[in-house]
């Protein structure tokens, strides 16, 4: 057993200890706690521990909200107050990209996910445990998602009972129902409900279905085909809505099953304000512009946008948002690494997890004057930038806006200039 105090962060938010100079990372620990080591494991060439006590607590700490925190796997740094939360968000993002960035804290830090995907398994209904994937907290609450989440499992519970429908097995991969898919409008206050499933429902199932959700203003059924631990399907519209809307100040915003929209509605209006700040000049393209969030915000304050983006689905989505902001934005299907750049003033790009890769060369070949790169993974933009933009740009500033509350994950705008 090893007693010492936790002395940082890694970059992943896990705290750090160590012993004659061997690090263990501690999760659910911050700077200044004392900690009583039991037990540890070794996982991707780290040392992690796996039971620990707290005997002395950090100034850095609050009290939770969660009574789940500490087993789920969603909320890290739930223990800390959120102005300590903010100054290391900060902090870590300046260790791994050198850049020193203001960070924009989110107006609600309760109740402030709009969308969340509860797994649905015969030892519970929740979240994933952290660092176990195949155990699942059994949840009545979540209160970082919505006030309504005891409402909606409720219903979950009471249809699952009356229709008989199986669990998932996470470890045989087995069963009827997998997740439970919530969406809400949080300035709508509207909410689509979708289902998760691998059996197609009888007539008298989606009618139950439907009754336990009545409240919701759309209700989906998603089949899904194959075994991987993920929530999607292919969504079939059983009762209301096609879509629920979500209203940024004064952009409006069509959200379905399929779509991807972020996930923080309070904290999203600082991520468009972001980007607008930095485009400069009149006409912008936006590059993995999914659907149009920041180029229908964009052309509802002038700018003339041209918007790329890879899945059909998701242009078709940008199409009807622009359409019923009534903007002049044009969306197409693309891979960005192939678009030419062409006379634009501004390229914004807000690529997937892994980076631009590819598509720094055609940037850096189109000599556009501006950059607005959005990344929520600050890694994946220092290969970017060290590996590849750096030959044409330089960073001039940058803005963390913090659509992830009581994780250590920040969003962040980088304005790059070329050199």
């Amino acid at each position: 057993m090893i007693k010492e105090t936790v002395e940082d962060f890694t970059e992943e938010g896990l705290g750090i200890l160590r012993r004659n100079g061997r690090a263990i990372h501690v999760p659910f620990a911050y700077p200044g706690d004392y900690i009583l080591v039991k037990r540890t494991k070794r996982r991707f060439g780290r040392r992690i521990a796996t039971d620990f006590e707290l005997l002395e607590p950090s100034p850095l700490r609050q009290i939770p909200r969660c009574p789940y925190f500490g087993s789920c796997g969603g909320c890290l740094w739930q223990g800390m107050k959120y102005k300590e939360q903010l100054r290391f968000k900060a902090e870590l993002f300046e260790r791994i990209t050198g850049i020193s960035a203001d960070v924009r804290g989110s107006s609600k830090i309760w109740g402030f996910r709009n969308v969340s995907n509860f797994i649905v398994t015969a030892p519970g209904i929740g979240l994933k445990e952290y660092g176990n994937p195949l155990d699942v907290v059994d949840s009545r609450e979540c209160p970082i998602f919505s006030k309504r989440t005891r409402e909606y499992l409720n219903a979950l519970r009471g249809f699952l009972e009356e229709s008989s429908l199986r669990p998932w097995d996470l470890r045989k991969k087995r069963g009827d129902v997998h997740y439970l898919q919530i969406k809400e409008g949080k300035f709508t206050e509207e909410v689509m409900v979708n289902l998760i499933a691998h059996v197609q429902p009888t007539r008298k199932v989606l009618q139950a279905f439907s009754d336990y959700f009545s409240f919701a203003d759309s209700i989906y059924w998603s089949l899904k085909a194959d075994e991987r631990d993920d929530p999607k399907g292919e969504p079939e519209l059983i009762d209301g809505q096609p879509y629920i809307q979500e209203r940024i100040n004064d952009v409006v915003y069509l959200i379905h099953p399929n779509s991807f929209f972020q996930t923080n509605s309070y904290a999203l209006a600082l991520l468009l304000k972001a980007v607008e700040g930095f485009a400069d000049g009149e006409r912008v393209l936006d590059l993995y512009s999914g659907v149009g969030t920041f180029g229908v915000w964009l052309a509802k304050r002038g700018f003339a946008v041209k918007g790329i983006e890879l899945n059909p689905f998701a242009v078709e989505m940008a199409r009807k948002n622009a359409e019923m902001n009534g903007v002049d934005a044009v969306f197409k299907v693309g891979r960005a690494e192939e678009t030419p750049i062409g006379d634009y003033d501004t390229v914004i790009v807000d690529p997937p997890r892994k980076g631009l890769k590819e598509a720094s060369e055609l940037l850096i070949k189109s000599g556009v004057e501006g950059i607005v790169y959005v990344s929520c993974n600050p890694r994946a933009f220092k290969l970017d930038y060290e590996n590849r933009l750096k030959k044409a740009y330089q960073v001039e500033e940058a803005v963390l806006a913090d659509m992830f509350p009581h994780t250590p994950h920040v969003e962040a705008v980088i304005m790059l200039e070329k050199k």
